[in-house]
């Protein structure tokens, strides 16, 4: 890691570009190595996570703070709305649109690489299920089923909308040429020996079992991939399978 980073320091430096230290993070992943990483003679800080793009990478791996980071910021979003939410002069058609518009699309961004587990999947559907109680005013004491509320709001459950999303990506990456980075780490078989013990659960792995499930492999679905009008009625399909 050494020999990578000193010549981007120095090829920076001929640019007039100087790598800032307290900006710059060091994770480390299964090794043991404690040999520091340096940048203009000042040690790099290794930390257990960090953002990218918006989203949480974690030493651990797994999705879990992630979503955590996303829920938050979503509930900021939503909040920012409350004058919408109470307003009598609004109807509730706009209050969705609203809310699909500016608290969905940062609850759930990133969400096509999530790994999903029912831990996860609960804690995203108890939050849009309190948003859309407080839009359609229900108070916590009114005995009130999430299905009546999903059929009045025309909400799919969340596990059906990240599915959806993940395989409206994945199709897009399967379009992109064999040579991109993206679709290749699709393939991608990691080597060596894992620990000893259950495997824990993967993004890749639920993804394969989506597709034991539907009886298909990725094989055909590159192939079905390159309509793209096809490959939306596939995925909507595959949706629908799990309604």
């Amino acid at each position: 890691m050494q020999d990578k980073t000193s010549p981007l320091e120095l090829t920076s430096a001929q640019t007039g570009l100087k790598i800032n230290t307290k900006k710059t993070e060091l994770m480390k992943l299964n090794t043991a190595v404690n040999t520091p990483i340096t940048v203009a003679g000042a040690s790099i800080r290794e930390v257990d996570s960090f953002t990218y793009l918006g989203s949480v990478i974690d030493k651990e791996g797994g999705t879990e703070n992630d979503v955590k980071a996303r829920i938050g910021k979503a509930r900021v979003a939503f909040i920012m709305f409350n004058n919408i939410w109470s307003s009598k002069c609004i109807c509730l058609n706009t209050k969705l649109r609203i809310f699909h518009s500016n608290v969905k699309p940062v609850l759930l961004y990133g969400c096509e690489t999530w790994r999903m587990v029912k831990s996860t999947n609960k804690k995203l559907q108890t939050f849009i299920n309190t948003c859309l109680r407080r839009i359609l005013k229900i108070r916590w004491t009114e005995k009130v089923p999430n299905e009546e509320i999903w059929g009045q709001t025309k909400q799919e459950q969340i596990d059906i909308q990240i599915t959806r999303r993940k395989w409206g990506w994945i199709g897009h990456t399967f379009r992109k040429p064999a040579s991109n980075t993206t679709r290749q780490a699709l393939f991608w078989n990691p080597q060596g020996k894992r620990k000893r013990g259950r495997p824990r659960s993967t993004w890749r792995r639920n993804t394969e079992d989506e597709l034991k499930k539907w009886g298909t492999t990725w094989h055909e679905l590159q192939k079905t991939a390159q309509n793209r009008v096809r490959w939306r009625t596939v995925v909507d399909g595959l949706c629908s399978a799990m309604s």
